[in-house]
């Protein structure tokens, strides 16, 4: 997924989003252990994934807060 897409998502697009990708993750971690992986770099895709996410969350939440801040 893209920035520009993630942007575009709501608040509670990017939270389930974001629980996905962790679920996801966690099973990736799971098969990487039981030595059942197809695609192991896919691990480090999703935690890319979930960082990304979890900065625009952030940047939106700087942004109203400034806005509140300077109303």
């Amino acid at each position: 997924m893209e920035l520009e897409e993630i942007r575009n998502l709501t608040m509670d697009e990017m939270v389930l989003k974001e629980k996905e990708l962790r679920k996801e993750l966690f099973n990736l971690r799971c098969r990487l252990l039981s030595g059942r992986i197809e695609n192991p770099q896919r691990i480090k895709s999703a935690r890319r994934e979930i960082a990304r996410i979890k900065t625009v969350v952030c940047e939106k939440q700087s942004g109203a807060a400034a806005q509140t801040a300077s109303s």
